[in-house]
């Protein structure tokens, strides 16, 4: 059987030799493990740990890393050794690059060139159809990260340089930027970034590196090859992703403002300019880079709602982040808007969103729905926690964003495996882990329409 690619389909490919059938989701799925667990076991050794960590606990680590996620079972700050945050650094951005732009950088780096099988692996992984060049791709996500995250070390180094000298506030910087970029949230502080919640320099250079890498590797790609002749020549995902990221940003800084500015805990306890900066960062980091300026556990049971929202929402298609993605979020919102003006078609800055990609955003928020929902169950059964706590952790899991809410320290070993399962479907993607049980067998096939009566 051939191999055949397309972007919306995952059609089966049998190896030549072994006679096995694969497809494109169970090689992501195996070449994420084949990273995985090897990192996982070299996190148990005493050269990468202070007191070394258990299988379970190493695991747990090395997936939230390679996720992108930022849960931790550990303090990073003080139980890692220098080589074990070399080794979280590296995990973050395997994650957020993707296994399988590294691995075509590395044969391209060695003159090798992408067979049509990987490329149609890296496309997919990518989100892309099959007439992009590849190679310019990979070349730019390469070149515009590397770009970004030295801007960002180089404005952090600033801070943390003087304040802890050139070895530590180096690797500090460097560590972070790298974190930020690809939405981790992993930090060397114990409590993350509350000791600089009111630093314009730091939490306005984090953020920018999250916005950037959340914003997706095609966005990026199509503002440098139109940005000079305006924005109607973007893509549609471009306009979407431009206008709808700082609606999203700006709706969570307002509502965390009105919902927190009174909290003693919280934003209560800084002035008005510094309750607004606090704000604006929560909002950036809630969508799924982790970071938290403030205890999160202190915020009000309203802002809690507004941050499993924007954490859901998460990041842009093909980025460094997590979640149902914004453009998927748009979509639906469209559509529902759409079908209850009784429109026939979805349009979106007057272009028609295909049905079947409508139909796939349906699929994922579905399959997302179900996932979430199992796994909050099974978290019921195994952790002695409020509903909201397990529905907040779940969620942020799921999202890759990292923000706890104080459950993940004190998880069951059972409950620690059920978070790495949900931290694994939550960076894959929803529908890679669909696609395998399903099984799709595409038909041209239709049977004759009968009404469903709906609502």
């Amino acid at each position: 059987m051939k191999f055949i690619a397309h972007r919306n389909t995952f059609f089966p490919i049998k190896a030549e030799k072994s006679g096995v059938k694969w497809s494109e989701p169970k090689i992501i799925l195996c070449s994420f493990f084949a990273i995985l667990f090897p990192s996982a076991v070299l996190l148990t050794l005493p050269v990468f740990s202070v007191t070394g960590l258990s299988f379970t606990d190493a695991l747990f680590t090395a997936t939230s890393a390679i996720s992108v996620t930022g849960l931790g079972v550990v303090d990073t700050g003080t139980h890692f050794r220098a080589s074990g945050k070399i080794l979280l650094m590296f995990l973050m951005q395997i994650g957020g690059l993707g296994q399988m732009t590294l691995s075509a950088v590395l044969l391209y780096m060695f003159g090798q060139r992408l067979s049509l099988r990987q490329q149609a692996l890296t496309k997919e992984a990518l989100g892309q159809d099959k007439s992009i060049n590849i190679r310019r791709l990979v070349k730019h996500i390469v070149v515009f990260s590397l770009i970004a995250e030295l801007l960002g070390f180089i404005f952090l180094a600033i801070r943390w340089v003087p304040e802890m000298g050139w070895q530590t506030g180096m690797f500090t910087a460097l560590f972070h930027a790298i974190s930020a970029f690809n939405n981790a949230g992993f930090s060397l502080f114990s409590n993350s970034l509350s000791s600089y919640a009111t630093d314009p320099l730091i939490t306005f250079t984090i953020a920018s590196l999250i916005i950037f890498g959340g914003l997706g590797f095609t966005v990026i790609s199509d503002l440098r090859r139109n940005g000079a002749s305006g924005f109607r020549h973007f893509q549609l995902h471009t306009k979407i992703m431009l206008l709808a990221t700082p609606c999203l940003i700006l709706f969570g800084t307002l509502m965390f403002w009105l919902l927190e500015h009174n909290n003693p805990n919280t934003l209560g306890q800084y002035n008005l300019g510094q309750q607004w900066l606090v704000a604006f960062f929560q909002s950036v980091t809630a969508r799924t880079a982790g970071f938290n300026s403030v205890d999160i556990a202190l915020f009000s049971q309203g802002a809690f709602f507004i941050m499993i929202i924007l954490m859901l929402i998460g990041a842009g298609s093909t980025s460094t982040g997590g979640g149902i993605k914004v453009s998927t979020f748009v979509v639906v919102a469209v559509a529902t808007w759409s079908f209850l003006r009784q429109r026939p078609h979805v349009s979106i800055f007057k272009r028609t969103v295909p049905s079947k990609t409508v139909t796939k955003c349906l699929a994922i928020i579905v399959v997302s729905g179900i996932i979430l929902s199992l796994a909050m169950f099974s978290l019921m059964l195994t952790e002695n926690a409020p509903f909201e706590q397990i529905m907040f952790e779940t969620i942020s899991a799921f999202s890759t964003v990292g923000l706890t809410a104080g459950l993940t320290g004190n998880l069951s070993e059972p409950g620690k495996y059920i978070m790495i399962v949900v931290m694994v479907i939550g960076r894959i993607g929803p529908l890679t882990l669909a696609y395998m049980l399903a099984r799709p067998n595409p038909t041209l096939l239709k049977y004759p329409e009968d009404n469903v009566f709906a609502g």
